[in-house]
């Protein structure tokens, strides 16, 4: 049985001739890495062209159908012990700068990727190209990739990691037993930066302050009503309502400008690599040449994309640590980001006949990361023996239903208020007290009614003095409908 886990990451404190050294075990990783991507899909091709794939195709989903793909897998080797065998001469190879389990890890790796897409869960598989091989990790901390004393050893490299005098955190995580070690880079200022990640075995112990621990876990029922760049929190003694990663930069401007200088510059050097009418010439295979302008342009546009990363994952960790005094019972609806991020594919007109925007929600969806922070809570709730309970949207309906006559009303998504004889209420925050008064079965599927009555009165009390706050804010987003 899997114990639980949780990662320390440590700054390594790497010289020139280790960085180069690493660099090139990283080149060679991701090339073993495309090879055997490489190599399961043509085993993949091959079995589609089989006639014993095209019948069991062809055959009603059940156990006898998948009994007969997981054979074909066997038989035209797509499983994960035969590209285990596939990378083995590769290992020999290469044995000087990778071992044997680093090696393993990679076909592991992309044999999880693939198989996602074999089972319809990812469209494809992307090839890596150079530089984008981020991290090398190993299967345990006895052999290969291993923390000793503060320090990575691989494969003749000895290099100690960084750990501050009053990280309390890391000394404390730095006594759980390491189950094995990821090496990690990361592009910062123009250049790679190297860090051990330790996971370790347990669950992350508790941060202190001067006064009191950092995090707790509140008790009573919470709901939460997420949107693109929006959150609605309520719980039996709070009401929140707040923008997702508020310190997130919108560069938009600045990305742009940065874009299509990078975009002259590579044109400028490569007039041969694009046809008369301005677009790439696919046949063409020579080699793309770069100016120092360029790249120091694409090392701009790298710095603001990490900040924002940064920013954005502190936020949510922070968001996160305060939704948990709120309570231990947590109920969200389950959200498809993906489909909110696709283009529309109906050309449609409004009402003055012009052309509607295809556009939906992606650029919100990115600098926001609605997705990102609902993982962070269910992380977290997971270390306190939590989990985040997931209710079924199409039969719940939060932003539709009325707990005061039982009935379900189709809403624009312009309409940021709900009357109830007199009674204004935001909609995103009712939603969240629906959420926040579920039935707590294991189908998620009921709001509980007499609950909504039970609990009303508080919740428009709070519900008032958070709007009379927000009110008074200088700025707000439009979908608060605040203003």
């Amino acid at each position: 049985m899997a114990t639980p886990s949780y990662v320390l990451t440590l700054r390594l404190k790497t010289e020139s001739f280790q960085e180069d050294i690493l660099n090139k075990r990283f080149e060679i990783s991701r090339k073993m890495y495309n090879a055997c991507l490489n190599e399961l899909y043509k085993r993949y091709r091959t079995m589609q062209q089989s006639k014993a794939f095209q019948k069991a195709k062809k055959m009603k989903k059940g156990k006898e159908r998948n009994a007969i793909f997981r054979e074909l897998n066997i038989q035209f080797g797509l499983t994960e012990y035969a590209i285990h065998a596939f990378l083995t001469p590769m290992n020999q190879r290469f044995k000087g700068n990778i071992d044997s389990q680093a090696g393993q890890k990679i076909g592991t790796r992309v044999f999880n990727a693939f198989q996602k897409m074999m089972f319809g869960e990812a469209k494809k598989v992307y090839f890596k190209r150079y530089g984008e091989m981020e991290s090398v990790e190993g299967k345990s901390n006895k052999t290969g990739i291993r923390f000793v004393n503060n320090t990575l050893i691989w494969k003749g490299l000895s290099i100690p990691v960084i750990v501050r005098k009053q990280d309390v955190y890391a000394h404390l995580a730095l006594q759980d037993k390491v189950k094995y070690v990821r090496i990690k880079r990361a592009f910062l200022k123009g250049k790679y930066v190297y860090y051990a990640q330790l996971v370790l075995e347990g669950i992350p112990p508790q941060s202190y302050n001067s006064e009191d621990l950092k995090q707790q876990v509140g008790i009573g029922r919470v709901g939460i009503d997420i949107g693109t760049s929006t959150i609605a929190v309520c719980s039996e003694k709070q009401a929140m309502l707040k923008v997702l990663a508020p310190n997130v930069q919108t560069y938009e401007p600045v990305i742009q400008r940065i874009q299509r200088k990078i975009d002259r510059s590579k044109r400028a050097t490569n007039p041969f690599k694009y046809n008369e009418d301005g677009t790439i010439n696919r046949s063409n295979r020579e080699k793309w040449v770069y100016s120092n302008r360029y790249v120091k342009l694409r090392n701009q546009y790298r710095e603001l994309h990490r900040k924002n990363r940064m920013v954005r994952k502190q936020d949510h960790e922070s968001l996160s640590n305060q939704l948990l005094l709120m309570g231990d019972t947590f109920f969200v609806e389950k959200m498809s980001f993906k489909g909110l991020q696709k283009r529309s594919n109906k050309t449609e007109k409004n009402k003055k006949g012009c052309f509607k925007k295809k556009k939906r929600f992606g650029r919100t969806l990115s600098n926001r990361a609605p997705s990102m922070l609902l993982s962070c809570l269910e992380r977290k709730l997971k270390y306190n023996g939590l989990k985040l309970n997931k209710v079924n949207t199409t039969k719940v309906r939060a932003s539709q239903y009325n707990h005061f006559d039982d009935t379900y009303t189709k809403k624009s998504l312009s309409k940021r208020w709900n009357d109830f004889g007199g009674i204004l209420i935001q909609r995103d925050l009712y939603s969240s007290f629906l959420l926040m008064n579920m039935v707590h079965d294991k189908d998620l599927d009921k709001i509980d009614r007499d609950l909504c009555f039970k609990t009303f009165d508080v919740f428009l009390k709070l519900h008032d003095e958070l709007i009379s706050k927000l009110r008074k804010e200088p700025h707000t987003l439009k979908s608060m409908g605040i203003r």
